[in-house]
C-alpha cells in the first residue's frame, strides 16, 4: 500500500478561484450530479469552498473506480492506473497549473491549497482497484478490511481533510479514525448491496469464510439464493458487522461543524437506511439494486442539516465515558 502523502501547502490558496479553476470545479460538479446520487445529495449541504473541493474528490475518485469498472483487458487497466497514478503525483507536488488539460487535476490541484487533504489516500485508492483489477477474494474479514480501508476508508480521511475538526472537539484525535471507520461501513453496505452485480462482473468480496460457514460458497448467479443456503443468515451476520462500524464511526459527527456534520450524516443516514432495507428482505439484493426513493434522501439530508444526528451520537458517547 503506497504511503498516505500529504498534498501540497494549502497556507497560500487564492481567496478566489480564477475563471478556469472554476470551469473545473464546474465540470468536477457536473461529474458528480450525474454520476453519484446518494453522494450529491449530502455534500449540497456543505458551503461552497468544500462542496467544490469534494466534488473534486469525487471526480478524481470515478475516473479510477470507471478504468477498474471498464471493459478494457487487465494490462490495458493497469497501464491507465499507473498513468492516473502519475498525474496524482503532479498534483502533489504541486506541478499542475490552471491552465492544464486536465479540469480534474485543475480542480484537485486547487482543492489541495485550500484544504489540508492527505492526498496519499487517492495513491491507496488506486491500490484498492488494482485488487479488483487482479480479481483478488478474500479469505477472512481482516483480509477484506484491507481492500475496504483502500477503497473507502481512505475517501473518509480525505474527505476529513476537507472538512477539519471544530476546535476544541473532545476525541478528536482520533477523527481519522472514526472517518476511516465510516468508509468501512459504507463499503460493507456496498457489498451487500451490488452482491448479484459483482457475481455477475466475476467478482466476490464477501469473506470466503462467511460464504462457506452460511453455504453460500457456490456464489450468486440467479435470483434466489443459493439451494441449502442459509443466504438471510449471511446477510443478517454482515448487516450486524455493518451496524458496528457505523456506530463507531458515527463519533466523528460530533467533531465536525454543522454543515460538515450535516453532509456525513446525510450520506451515512442514506446507507444506513439501505441496509435496514437489506435487512428486511436479504433475497431483494439478488433481484436487483436496493435503494431509496428520492423523498425519503430528502428526508435523511433534512435530518442531518437539524443537527440530530450529531447531538445523539454526543449524548451516548458521553454516557459511555467514565
Amino acid at each position: 500500500m503506497s504511503p498516505n502523502v500529504e498534498g501540497p501547502t494549502h497556507a497560500s490558496a487564492p481567496s478566489a478561484p480564477s475563471a478556469p479553476v472554476l470551469a473545473a470545479y464546474g465540470y468536477c460538479e457536473a461529474v458528480t450530479g450525474s454520476q453519484a446520487r446518494n453522494f450529491a445529495y449530502g455534500i449540497r449541504l456543505l458551503p461552497t469552498d468544500k462542496r467544490q473541493a469534494m466534488s473534486a474528490l469525487y471526480a478524481f475518485s470515478r475516473r479510477v473506480d470507471d478504468i477498474g469498472d471498464g471493459t478494457l483487458p487487465p494490462e490495458a487497466k493497469f497501464a491507465r492506473l499507473e498513468e492516473t497514478r502519475a498525474l496524482l503525483a503532479r498534483v502533489i507536488e504541486g506541478a499542475v497549473d490552471e491552465d492544464d488539460t486536465d479540469p480534474v487535476a485543475v480542480a484537485l490541484a486547487h482543492a489541495a491549497r485550500r484544504f489540508p487533504i492527505p492526498l496519499g489516500g487517492l495513491d491507496e485508492l488506486i491500490d484498492g482497484v488494482l485488487m479488483d483489477v487482479r480479481g483478488e477474494s478474500y479469505e477472512t474479514w481482516d483480509d477484506l478490511k484491507v481492500y475496504c480501508r483502500c477503497v473507502a476508508g481512505a475517501i473518509g480521511r480525505l474527505s476529513l481533510g476537507v472538512f477539519g475538526t471544530t476546535p476544541g472537539a473532545p476525541d478528536s484525535a482520533r477523527a481519522g479514525e472514526y472517518a476511516d471507520t465510516l468508509g468501512l461501513a459504507l463499503q460493507l453496505t456496498n457489498i451487500l448491496r451490488d452482491v448479484r452485480e459483482d457475481a455477475g462482473n466475476g467478482r466476490t468480496y464477501l469473506p470466503a469464510e462467511d460464504l462457506a460457514k452460511f453455504g453460500c460458497s457456490d456464489g450468486f448467479h440467479s435470483d434466489r439464493a443459493p439451494a441449502g443456503a442459509d443466504f438471510a443468515g449471511l446477510v443478517h451476520h454482515e448487516v450486524r458487522r455493518a451496524r458496528a462500524l457505523f456506530v463507531e464511526g458515527y463519533r466523528l459527527l460530533p467533531m465536525l461543524d454543522r454543515r460538515s456534520g450535516a453532509c456525513v450524516a446525510a450520506m451515512a443516514g442514506i446507507y444506513r437506511r439501505l441496509l435496514d432495507r437489506i435487512e428486511r428482505e436479504p433475497e431483494a439484493v439478488l433481484r436487483g439494486r436496493v435503494s431509496l426513493p428520492t423523498h425519503e434522501k430528502a428526508y435523511v439530508a433534512v435530518r442531518g442539516l437539524s443537527g440530530l444526528d450529531a447531538r445523539t451520537i454526543s449524548r451516548q458517547s458521553t454516557r459511555r465515558r467514565p
